[in-house]
């Protein structure tokens, strides 16, 4: 009997899991921990890390995994490479579900940078909307200027010095992003290239209003089998790694 491991944490994920409990495959869905509310999903949950490589192998094994899907944040690097190893090590059919980066349009302005340390270098203006959460926030800790900040949890002390923030969660809307950017008198977006259509309206609000917009690219991840959508994962189940199943 196949268990599937789900590395979840983005809407693709979430998809992913009424999916798979529609077909009825046993599998379990992973959240990081990030969140303090993570959403509820149809799907035997745990939640926090699993202790590096040698504690993901040894939950595989524990837990009887014969098939790993990362559908993580496409910045979860250290998570989608701990996934790799693992399978490798433990012999395990991967494949991770990852949606496209986006592209530059027409109208946009922006600067791409290769890390959040480089972002800090390159801000524009006073006034800056740092839509990439909460985790990596210590980079602009000695950047100029004001912060505009864009929380899923509303953080217990000030994340940053000279720093506003308002407690939201996706998806969100171009009408409410332009608003935004409008009423905080922005100058600067900077922004994680994530992908998918929950966060871009930042981007396309950006784009109207010829604000300059500070793209971090994505990181490196190990070579993998590498898809961007659930039906897609869907039939590679089917074909490779739980065909017994009922239902599949």
């Amino acid at each position: 009997m196949s268990r599937i491991l789900l590395l979840g944490g983005s809407a693709e994920a979430g998809a992913l899991a009424e999916q798979l409990a529609e077909a009825g495959i046993p599998a379990v869905y992973s959240y990081a921990g990030a969140v303090a509310r993570p959403k509820a999903q149809p799907l035997p949950q745990r939640i926090g890390g699993f202790g590096g490589l040698d504690g993901l192998c040894a939950y595989c094994a524990a837990e009887g995994i014969t098939a790993i899907i990362d559908a993580t944040h496409p910045f979860a690097a250290r998570m989608s490479n701990t996934a790799v190893a693992a399978a490798a090590r433990l012999n395990l059919p991967l494949i991770a579900l990852e949606r496209a980066p986006w592209e530059r349009l027409p109208g946009d302005n922006w600067h791409e940078v290769a890390d959040m340390a480089e972002a800090a270098r390159h801000l524009i203006g006073p006034r800056i909307f740092l839509g990439i959460g909460r985790n990596e926030l210590a980079a602009f800790a000695n950047a100029p200027g004001h912060f505009l900040l864009r929380l899923v949890d509303a953080p217990e002390s000030p994340p940053l010095p000279r720093a506003d923030w308002i407690v939201a969660r996706g998806p969100f809307r171009f009408e409410d992003d332009l608003a935004l950017l409008r009423d905080h008198a922005i100058t600067c977006v900077v922004s994680k290239n994530a992908g998918g259509s929950g966060a871009y309206a930042k981007i396309a609000a950006a784009r109207a209003l010829g604000l300059t917009v500070v793209m971090i690219r994505r990181p490196e991840i190990a070579l993998r089998l590498r898809v961007e959508t659930v039906a897609e994962v869907m039939g590679w189940l089917a074909a490779h790694a739980c065909s017994q199943l009922r239902g599949v």
